[in-house]
């Protein structure tokens, strides 16, 4: 232990006599550590820490398996018997999100909630913070309206106040006592201000065994019970309620996935090949150190052999210089830890929507634990080789030589650490060029409307338990006469359904005069969206075929429907279906194809998923059958054309809105174009990330071959003067250096190509509209790279072209 702090106040008095050389050493390693610091804290608190509920590992997530999705939201009735008919579950709990009015209590606010079954919290082994869980007796229909309410309503509706139990809350007109505070936000749940008992909804949709109305389910597994077996006896559920419900269930499953997979999602994989990435700019930064310490090594050769010569041993002499890099590994790793906590707020804000669990990424133990390891690591990796180089064994020629030279070994040694910085500057850069070339190629992908001016918003309706349809639709007429005469705002449609990137609605049909199937599970499904007269030209979707809607098409006149292009193309291949029929299982109506309109890239710009559902249909909302109206008894979506700045109009909005409802609120205001924006988020934090790491990789690369062309130029002044006193002129000096340079920088490329060639395919499902190899992208960066690397080398060259060959010889 002596001789290790000998080491140490030995190590720091010689790094403190260099403070420049510390300083580069400590700043480089600190830019590489602290990328991957940034990026393990997000791996970290994403996919690495556990679920925050006990025992997580036995929580699963169910969804209800249909022909067109491996994961769709579950009937309320099939629920039912999933939870009465399981044999593997302690507790399966159902939700499914919901937005209320919360009126009576000041100025009105629209809440986001959840309805959730009376075994939601106990699966998830969630207890609430005040109060108590909502009991099974009153999880059903006709039980007592209680409702417990999130802890951030409770801070700000009711300051934290204790007696908040027992008051009554004032939601979608109707009154629920509060019996329960919940705890902080849930993971893989959206925020959620109030929930209430799912049981307690008594509307026919609600009730259909075919319909899912957006409910989705989470299990607690019994002890004992394997992933497997559940799945095993979830599929002998869904079995017997195939023979039971043959209609509804025929063809159907059912959907687990452990919890916290389902949670995470697709950012899985994107993240482990980001920190796969951001690997290499550390190990630029330690080739760079490593070359350093090399050079440096150089002017310390007579002390190493001094320190031989009076008995200490080669492991003694390793040692001392392991501890200095070490030393320099942790103190880059500190402020390392500086740019880390900067990186992961930078990406945070930049795509605050990307990424699962930001609430639990930060700073913890297993974080500063990975720092602490990779510095101490980094310092052992880039200290190794300089020091392994400082056992000569020739000491008496090395203390006659007093340090001067350098041996060919070092420079074959210095030139593999730059060509392998080269190599994965390559391909970090190559990766960024083809995620560059994929945003490119998805924003020029026409998402069938244009997004440009266009503002979608929510607007809250408090209606009471008896109000009509038609007085529903009379509302809705007028709210819509209202906000088409805001100033600014050039047209507006409400919408139901399906809402362009913005969720999703499908019914099954059957076109008339052809089989029907024999069950609703084997008939074709569409998207479906509700809309009024003006919806496709406040989109600008346009009309390829027949008519729109127009005013005469309300509750009084026949069903009629608009198809899109890929419907057309699917189901009436070589005929006009102008006039045909389509019978829309779900809604019980049948209506008239009046129009074919232009199809909308509803899954997202260049999205690769849901391919089997493309086909896309287009209702009159005065027409639904009035069974439906209540659904919308609370609150509609709109579009809007703005002749400016759509968020300009978002004030004159709100106030069009009160003018029809006193209580009503507008909220979910959202530009079309960041809608679109957010539906590619995936592959711009990608794009981010990968340009961010590749940028430090070209500085450092740079750096690097600067460093080791300067530093071999050096060495060479007294070859360089001799040559020149024997004829060479500086075009020839600068050849030479150039020369040398460039054979690094292409070994470099060379390798980097070849490594790219395969590393690619990593990211194949990220890109879009360019291949993993396109040759553009890896000619361009190589051409890149070799040009920053040229105008690194021509600086020492044109240093070394200004050589007097009379001091050149005089040199050593």
């Amino acid at each position: 232990m002596t001789n290790f702090w000998q080491d140490v106040r030995y190590g720091l008095r010689v790094l403190l006599k260099s403070p420049g050389f510390t300083a580069i050493a400590v700043l480089t390693l600190a830019l590489g550590i602290g990328a991957n610091t940034a990026l393990f804290s997000v791996v970290n608190g994403v996919l690495l820490n556990p679920l925050p509920f006990p025992n997580p590992e036995l929580l699963v997530a169910a969804y209800a398996k249909t022909p067109s999705f491996e994961q769709s939201s579950i009937s309320y009735p099939n629920f039912q018997d999933w939870q009465r008919n399981n044999h593997s579950f302690s507790y399966l709990g159902a939700f499914r999100s919901e937005e209320y009015n919360l009126t009576g209590s000041g100025e009105p606010e629209r809440l986001h909630g959840h309805m959730i079954s009376a075994d939601f919290f106990p699966a998830l082994g969630l207890s609430p913070k005040l109060g108590r869980n909502i009991l099974p007796e009153e999880d059903q229909a006709g039980g007592v309206p209680v409702a417990m309410i999130g802890d951030g309503l409770w801070k700000r509706k009711f300051g934290m106040s204790g007696d908040v139990l027992g008051k009554n809350l004032m939601l979608n007109g109707k009154a629920y006592t509060v019996i329960g505070v919940a705890t902080g936000r849930i993971a893989g749940l959206s925020d959620s201000d109030v929930y209430v008992p799912i049981g307690q909804w008594a509307d026919p949709t609600f009730r259909d065994r075919h319909i899912g109305m957006g409910t989705n389910a989470v299990g607690r597994m019994k002890a004992g019970i394997t992933f497997e077996q559940a799945r095993a006896d979830m599929d002998s559920v869904a079995q017997n309620l195939a023979a039971a419900y043959p209609d509804a269930n025929k063809g159907t499953g059912i959907t687990l996935v452990p919890l916290k997979t389902d949670v995470v999602g697709s950012v899985r994989g994107i993240l482990l090949v980001l920190l796969g990435a951001v690997s290499f700019v550390l190990l630029i930064a330690c080739a760079n150190v490593a070359n350093l310490l090399l050079a440096r090594s150089t002017g310390r050769s007579r002390e190493f052999a001094i320190r031989s010569a009076l008995g200490a041993s080669p492991g003694r002499v390793i040692r001392q210089l392991l501890t200095e890099s070490v030393m320099l590994g942790i103190a880059g790793g500190g402020i390392g830890l500086l740019f880390a906590k900067w990186g992961t707020q930078a990406i945070l804000a930049a795509l605050p929507e990307t990424l699962p669990r930001t609430e639990e990424i930060g700073m913890d133990g297993h974080v500063l634990f990975f720092t602490l390891g990779i510095s101490v690591l980094t310092g052992i990796v880039f200290g190794l080789v300089p020091a392994l180089k400082t056992m000569r064994p020739d000491m008496h020629e090395t203390l006659k030589e007093g340090g001067r030279g350098s041996s060919g070994a070092r420079h074959r040694t210095q030139s593999v650490f730059v060509a392998v910085e080269m190599a994965m500057a390559m391909v970090l850069l190559i990766g960024a060029g083809l995620m560059i070339r994929s945003l490119a190629a998805l924003w020029s992908v026409n998402p069938g409307f244009d997004p440009r001016n266009a503002l979608a918003f929510n607007i809250s309706s408090t209606s009471g338990p008896n109000t009509t349809a038609a007085q529903l639709r009379a509302k809705y007429r007028e709210t819509v006469r209202q906000l088409e005469n805001v100033p600014g705002v050039e047209g507006v449609s409400l919408t139901g359904g399906s809402l362009p990137m913005t969720g999703d609605s499908e019914v099954p049909f059957w076109v008339e005069g052809r089989p029907k199937p024999a069950t609703e599970q084997e008939m074709a499904f569409s998207l479906f969206y509700l809309v009024t007269p003006h919806y496709h030209q406040v989109m600008k979707i346009p009309v390829e075929r027949g008519r729109t809607f127009t005013e005469r098409d309300d509750e009084h006149a026949p069903m009629v429907v608009l198809i899109d292009a890929a419907f057309a193309r699917a189901y009436f291949p070589n005929e006009d279906p102008i006039g045909k029929r389509l019978n829309l299982a779900l809604l019980d109506i049948q209506a008239e194809i009046v129009g074919v309109v232009g199809h909308v890239e509803h899954w997202g710009l260049g999205s690769k998923g849901n391919e089997n559902i493309q086909a896309q249909i287009y209702l009159a909302v005065w027409q639904i059958p009035d069974r439906f109206w209540p659904l919308l008894a609370n609150g509609g979506e709109y579009v809007a054309r703005t002749s400016g700045t759509p968020l300009g109009v978002v004030s004159a909005i709100r106030g069009a809105a009160e003018r029809v409802d006193n209580s009503a609120v507008l909220y979910a205001v959202r530009p079309m174009q960041d809608v679109v924006a957010r539906s590619i988020a995936t592959q711009r934090l990608a794009m981010m990330l990968l340009s961010v790491f590749s940028v430090l990789a070209l500085v450092l690369s740079a750096i690097g071959i600067y460093g080791v062309i300067s530093y071999l130029a050096g060495q060479r002044t007294h070859e360089i003067g001799v040559r020149m006193a024997l004829g060479a002129t500086s075009a020839d000096v600068l050849r030479l250096v150039l020369g040398e340079g460039m054979r690094i920088t292409l070994v470099g490329v060379g390798i980097g190509i070849v490594a790219a060639l395969g590393l690619t395919r990593l990211i194949t499902k990220m890109i879009y509209g360019v291949g993993a190899t396109d040759p553009i992208t890896f000619a361009s960066v190589a051409v890149l790279l070799t040009g920053v690397a040229l105008l690194a080398c021509y600086i020492p060259a044109r240093r070394a072209m200004r050589v007097d060959p009379i001091v050149a010889l005089r040199y050593e």
